[in-house]
């Protein structure tokens, strides 16, 4: 509520009356008798100018410039120029603008920003009234009438003393009201801030504390033995050039031996690495000991289970398929009990990598042998079927015995032809000779009778012998199948060096890049880091958990 203000105006003083000037009609002298020359109308008649004093001059000079480029450069509020119109228009001045209405009043002697003229414009409604404000008789013939002293005071009445309304009392309970609840929330704000540090401590400073701690002061020093190698492939360029298509393309690459290094990366992590370490370095009975603190000490009692996450913990192998490249960390409390199980590690890995292409190699090698024993083997017994052949039918080559016989009966047959022409040529004469054509008969009979057992032998059996085209047939079948067998026995051969060649080529080993070198300052913890990581994690459960129960509380009120 807003109290209305009970006197009008405040400090003012009230200027004395100015006396009016008198008119020129007064002060012009009376024309004398007799003078040649007398005052000449100016033609303003009987209207009266006010000449500044010097005094007044020096007020314009301290009020302020009345060139209107002057007044816009002052930088003059809005409030400022609708006072100086304000107090122009009351003083009945022709302003045609703000500035322009400054410009007047400064001419005119009046400071339109001075707190008396202002005062004056408040009240002037009143004092032309004529109430107690002492205003400004206008002055006849003047537009502006410039104050010169202070007005009269009179005392004033004394007003009796108001008591405070309900409306006021209502007010100030209010304000107490607004206070009290402001009081109030300020209390709550600062318990629930008291409140959720409470939770931070107990739930995220305390449990952060303790980690720390134990990183700090409790943790068993731990160091680590980092060692690479890498799987290569023996092989040399012509290996390289013969092996086609895409082989030819990763030949010499890390993608070539990416199986075997996978393989030996799983046989460096199985169970069974882990019990041959055991057995060969006493791994168990190493994080058995009371140099290692609770936390990561292996129980006398353990399972084979705990063991093995034990040895995963703390034999860390990974693979880089870009490089091929194997790269193992070996933790242990100890700088030369790690560097003992990475080379422990590292042998077991090469023998892995042997038995690998050991076996790959006797594989390839195997099945090219058989094949060549096999083919070897049935070569022999064609060869050996033949021979039994030749034994059976007494003939050491069907082709030559076809070619005796052939022969044979050639002979026999020019004979035969020789003597049929003889007989002919005997039988032609008119009187043959009887005595020399009985022989010569028996002769061609028998010729012919010894040409057709030479024919026989060829093709037909007798006296329990075969034929001479059966057994050709045989020996030319059991030849062809010996003929065939070799061939075979030359493939596989050829089939058993390349074999050879290319496993010698397929031959793995293992590389070692970076030696296990035992290190001479813990690896870890690293308690900061791990710190600073139990925080971010306990921050987290934290802010999970407390959303939740933010949205399940809204939901049940909901």
């Amino acid at each position: 509520m807003t109290t209305k203000l009970t006197a009008k105006r405040f400090r003012i003083r009230r200027p004395d009356p100015v006396q009016p000037l008198p008119s020129r009609a007064a002060e012009k002298p009376a024309p004398k008798d007799g003078m040649l020359f007398e005052q000449p109308e100016d033609g303003f008649g009987d209207m009266t100018f006010v000449t500044p004093r010097p005094q007044d001059q020096g007020t314009t000079r301290d009020i302020g410039p009345t060139d209107l480029e002057a007044i816009r450069r002052e930088g003059l509020t809005g409030r400022q120029l609708r006072l100086a119109r304000r107090l122009a228009q009351k003083h009945e001045m022709p302003a045609t603008s703000d500035f322009d209405a400054v410009r007047l009043l400064r001419q005119a002697g009046i400071d339109p920003f001075q707190r008396t003229n202002l005062i004056e414009l408040v009240g002037g409604t009143e004092t032309e009234a004529g109430g107690d404000g002492g205003g400004l008789p206008p002055a006849p013939g003047s537009r502006a009438l410039v104050p010169e002293g202070d007005g009269v005071k009179l005392p004033q009445t004394i007003k009796p003393v108001q008591v405070p309304s309900t409306e006021v009392r209502a007010e100030t309970n209010h304000a107490a009201e607004i206070m009290r609840i402001q009081r109030d929330l300020a209390r709550r704000r600062r318990r629930r801030a008291a409140l959720l540090s409470l939770r931070l401590m107990f739930f995220i400073g305390l449990p952060t504390l303790l980690t720390g701690f134990y990183f700090f002061f409790v943790a068993t020093p731990m160091y680590a033995t980092k060692t690479e190698f890498v799987i290569q492939q023996s092989g040399d360029s012509m290996g390289a050039g013969r092996a086609g298509g895409l082989g030819g393309l990763l030949t010499g690459t890390g993608f070539a031996t990416s199986q075997d290094s996978i393989t030996v990366q799983g046989y460096l992590q199985s169970r069974d690495a882990m019990l041959r370490l055991d057995a060969d370095h006493g791994f168990r009975a190493h994080f058995e000991s009371d140099q290692i603190d609770p936390i990561q000490r292996l129980a006398p009692d353990a399972s084979f289970e705990s063991a093995y996450k034990a040895y995963t913990r703390h034999i860390h192998i990974s693979y880089d398929p870009s490089e091929g490249i194997i790269k193992m960390e070996v933790v242990a409390a100890n700088p030369e009990k790690s560097a003992e199980f990475a080379r422990a590690l590292v042998g077991y890995a090469e023998e892995q990598v042997d038995q690998l292409t050991h076996r790959l190699r006797e594989d390839q090698m195997k099945g090219a042998r058989e094949t060549y024993e096999n083919t070897e083997r049935d070569m022999l017994a064609a060869q050996q079927k033949v021979v039994d052949l030749q034994e059976r039918y007494k003939v050491l080559s069907s082709e030559v015995e076809v070619s005796l016989i052939t022969t044979q009966i050639g002979n026999l047959d020019t004979q035969l032809t020789a003597d049929r022409l003889s007989l002919q040529q005997m039988e032609s004469n008119a009187n043959p000779n009887k005595a020399r054509m009985e022989p010569l008969k028996r002769r061609i009979a028998t010729l012919e009778s010894e040409i057709a057992n030479l024919r026989a032998k060829l093709t037909e059996a007798g006296d329990g012998q075969q034929s001479l085209a059966v057994v050709q047939g045989e020996l030319m079948v059991a030849q062809s199948d010996v003929e065939t067998r070799r061939l075979l026995l030359a493939q596989a051969l050829q089939a058993m060096e390349a074999a050879r060649i290319e496993v010698n080529r397929q031959v793995r080993y293992l590389s070692l890049s970076v030696s296990p070198i035992p290190p001479d300052e813990p690896t870890y913890p690293r308690a900061f880091e791990y710190t600073m990581v139990a925080l971010f994690i306990f921050a987290g459960i934290y802010l999970m958990i407390s959303m939740t129960v933010a949205i399940l509380r809204e939901q049940v009120s909901a």
